[in-house]
């Protein structure tokens, strides 16, 4: 095999990867979504209160979820990069800062 077809191979693996993980994203938004829809349904038939704090919590869950993956999206992306030398599309402060966002 040669150094070009191993370069794209690792190119397609990468691509695959971010892929898969924009689409693991998407489903936990797409979750938060529907719960937070049924927080509204619920409220509006004026269900019990603990009933829709559950459901909230669930909503709250999903979405840290998410953002704890973009995250770690990002670090998997700079440790990429950085093995490969070059220069990660964040910086470690940067993804320090979005980490304790999310904190």
């Amino acid at each position: 095999m040669t150094d070009e077809t191993e370069a794209v191979r690792e190119v397609v693996n990468l691509v695959t990867e971010e892929t898969d993980s924009w689409a693991e994203v998407l489903n936990r938004l797409r979750r938060a979504k529907g719960q937070l829809a049924a927080v509204i349904t619920m409220i509006e038939a004026e269900r019990d209160r603990r009933d829709v704090v559950t459901q909230l919590a669930a909503a709250s869950h999903a979405l840290d979820r998410a953002g704890f993956k973009i995250v770690a999206g990002g670090i998997h992306q700079c440790l990429t990069e950085g093995q490969q030398g070059h220069n990660p599309a964040l910086s470690e402060a940067e993804l320090e800062k979005l980490l304790l966002t999310l904190a």
